[in-house]
Parts: C-alpha cells; structure tokens; sequence
C-alpha cells in the first residue's frame, strides 16, 4: 500500500555512533553531476619551485622504493632512489620533547605540545593516489603501518593520527602528492566520541556498532561504494557532507596496525577503487582523509572498530552547523553512492 507520509524538506537522521543529529536537505538537493562543475584552484608549481623535489638534506624516518624498505643510516640524507618516504615537518605542529610538564593556570589544564609530525611525500611532482599502481598504493599503507608502530611506542604517545589534506579547500599548502603523521600525547575530541559510542553500544547490545551498520548496508546495498573481500567502501546513511565515504574492515578488527599483508594489499585496492571514482565523479576534488583507530595508550578497545574516512569538500558550514553542531548535506548518501559506483 503507498504511504500516505508526506514528503517533508528535509529528512533529519542521527548518527548512532556519535549518536549527532545531520540533515539530509532532499527539498534543495543537487544533482549528483552538478558538484563536478564547480571551479577548481589552479595551485600547480614547477618541479624547480617545489620543496619536495629538494630533500637531499633531509633526514629520512622510513624510506621506501618500488615496494621495499630502503636501510638508511641515522641522520643520513635522502638517498636517490626513493619513491615513498616520511621526513619531519619542517613547520612541526608538535615539539620532541621528554616532559610534558602539565599544569593548571587558574581553571584550565596545559601541557607543552610535546610530539612527532611528519610528512609523507610520494616521488611524482603530478601524479596522486588516483593515478597510482595498486602497488603503490599498498606502499603508501606499509610506509603508514611501519611508521605508526613506531610512533606508537614512543614514550608520552598516546594517539598516531594519519591524515591527508588534498587541495587548498582542504588545508594543503604544497601541491606536491603528501600525506602527514602527527603523533600526541591525548587522543582528539572526535575519536573520543567515536570511542564513547562504541562502547555504549557495546555494553547495550554485546555488538559492535560498527558491524551492525556494515552488516545493514551490505543487505541493502543502497551506500556501498565498493568492497572487495576484506574491505567495504560507503557513504554513511548519516552523511555529513555530500559524498563522504568510509572505507571499513569486513571483519571486525579494533587496530589498524595489526592488519596483516594481505588485508594491506585488500585496503589498497579499496582506497584506490574509491579515490578514483570520486575523483572522476566530481572533476578531481579537494578533499581530507584521516583515520580513525583504536588509540596507543595501552588500555583495552577490541569494542572499537578502525576504519578510514574520505571527507571530500563539496560545501561550507555556514552558522546553523557552527552554532548547532547539526550538518546539513545537499544529496542523499543513497544517491550519492550510487553515482560513485557508475564512475
């Protein structure tokens, strides 16, 4: 029998993870093609002007090329054979330090930003994950993976953040292909949540929110991007922007560094599938992706379950989401990944 439910402006969905309201703005939704006509930055430099094609005086934490970890020595400079490497940031956000020396001023707890940052820098002036070999790919992954086990086990790291800043929209400010790692002694706001709801979750139903959710839109079909046999690719049914998407574990797994070989070859074939349909489906957008995981600090979380998110910038809050903190996307994720899986 059809409803008789009137079709109202927007549908309004909550997140039962952050348990966050967002709205899903059906009465101005947009094409799905129309976000592919909006105007790029044209941010391109010459090799001879990039600081990531000068990095003999660097000093490399983990180099790799064509697939194997190159040995360098302490202090070394960048060898000449290289095609993914992890340099410090220049411009760190975050100091190496021994001490955090926490302490209040009046109501308000500091500490010194006591940390690591790095960038990851891939050998070709043009050419980005899109444009990569599956090999390249699950290089760009071993590099992250080896680096993360590293960083995690410094003293006073207690979260690895892998993120990366793909355009100026997105907060970028060098051209040249380049991820970051920043290591920090607190776990971020948002993965706090995550966890939060995670747990919640957990202790309500003895189940995995983050399997249930999987489990539901592999069933229906409706969000999933792509997926191969260990990883899942969709929009979240609670999008908080036009075409964000996840890349999942299949199983259930709470750590990110604990992915074997072949579930590293699995993630890299997803995070390449993806990055090219998005990439073909909205003309090369600026976009951030980060990861989420279970944090460093040795405690237990086999209740969480690790995954990435691609966050492409299709809009800009405006005062309802800033003062609200509820998000307004402008298409249907449904709709949203179905014009993905065409691309």
């Amino acid at each position: 029998m059809p409803s008789s439910r009137k079709k109202t402006a927007s549908e309004l969905r909550r997140d039962p993870v952050s348990q966050n309201w967002i709205v899903i703005a059906t009465g101005r939704a947009r094409r799905p093609d129309s976000f592919a006509k909006e105007k790029r930055t044209d941010w391109r430099v010459s090799k001879k002007d990039c600081p990531f094609e000068h990095l003999q005086d660097e000093h490399p934490r983990l180099v790799f090329f064509r697939g194997k970890k190159v040995e360098i020595a302490p202090k070394a400079g960048t060898p000449a054979n290289w095609t993914t490497l992890s340099i410090p940031n220049k411009y760190p956000a975050f100091s190496v330090g021994k001490k955090l020396n926490a302490r209040n001023i009046g109501p308000y707890q500091v500490m010194d930003g006591i940390g690591f940052h790095e960038v990851v820098i891939t050998r070709d002036h043009e050419k980005d994950i899109p444009q990569f070999s599956l090999s390249k790919v699950k290089e760009l992954i071993d590099l992250y993976q080896e680096r993360y086990l590293d960083l995690m086990n410094e003293p006073l790291v207690n979260y690895v953040a892998i993120f990366k800043n793909k355009g100026p929209a997105a907060g970028a400010s060098v051209a040249h292909p380049h991820s970051q790692i920043i290591a920090v002694p607190v776990t971020d706001p948002d993965v706090e949540q995550s966890l939060k709801g995670s747990l919640h979750f957990w202790k309500a139903h003895k189940k995995c929110v983050h399997c249930l959710m999987i489990a539901w839109d592999r069933k229906e079909k409706k969000r999933v991007v792509f997926e191969n046999d260990c990883y899942i690719a969709l929009c979240p049914f609670a999008s908080s922007q036009a075409f964000e998407i996840r890349l999942y574990p299949k199983n259930h797994f709470a750590y990110f560094e604990r992915a074997d070989d072949h579930e590293k070859q699995c993630l890299a074939e997803v995070f390449l599938r993806t990055l090219q349909k998005l990439e073909k489906a909205l003309n090369d957008p600026d976009y951030n992706y980060f990861l989420h995981t279970a944090p460093a600090d040795g405690k237990n979380y086999d209740y969480y379950h690790w995954h990435f998110e691609i966050l492409p910038k299709t809009g800009t809050w405006g005062g309802f989401e800033l003062g609200t903190g509820v998000k307004i996307s402008t298409i249907e994720p449904e709709t949203a990944a179905a014009f993905l899986r065409k691309q």
